[in-house]
């Protein structure tokens, strides 16, 4: 399992960076709707992680299959978080507070309230396609006809 969510996570959280790179490069990076792709891209990496899981593994079970997806989705969430606290901090100072203003607070904004959102938004959206997916994937308990 773990040479299964290691590869998987590392992947993914690669084609996160790619994904943010891209629309850095096109001048996109700075409108947080296209975010949402980073579910597509999370949840296609846990989806691919518990298919390959369960096309090895004969005896596949919903405790271990969750396992691997939190596990796939929560080290893709801390690699593209720590890139991008990286990116914040110490490449594009300015990054930060151009999203900041797009969101219209009244408080002091400052660039670590983005990364904490990052990460939750990561790890809830890790939780709720694991949950998804293994309703797909997982072993029905009814008796079969005879």
């Amino acid at each position: 399992m773990g040479k299964v969510y290691t590869t998987y996570g590392i992947g993914t959280a690669i084609l996160l960076i790619a994904y943010f790179l891209l629309t850095k490069l096109i001048g996109l990076h700075q409108y947080p709707i296209l975010s949402a792709a980073n579910g597509v891209i999370i949840g296609g990496g846990i989806f691919f992680a518990l298919k390959k899981f369960k096309a090895v593994n004969t005896d596949f079970q919903y405790q271990v299959g969750f396992q691997l997806g939190l596990f796939t989705g929560g080290l893709a969430t801390i690699i593209f978080s720590s890139f991008m606290a990286i990116y914040i901090f110490m490449i594009d100072t300015q990054f930060a507070k151009a999203v900041l203003d797009s969101w219209n607070l009244n408080f002091n904004k400052g660039s670590l309230i983005l990364i904490i959102s990052l990460v939750i938004m990561g790890f809830s959206t890790t939780f709720i396609l694991t949950l998804s997916f293994m309703q797909l994937l997982k072993e029905s308990w009814n008796q079969k006809r005879q």
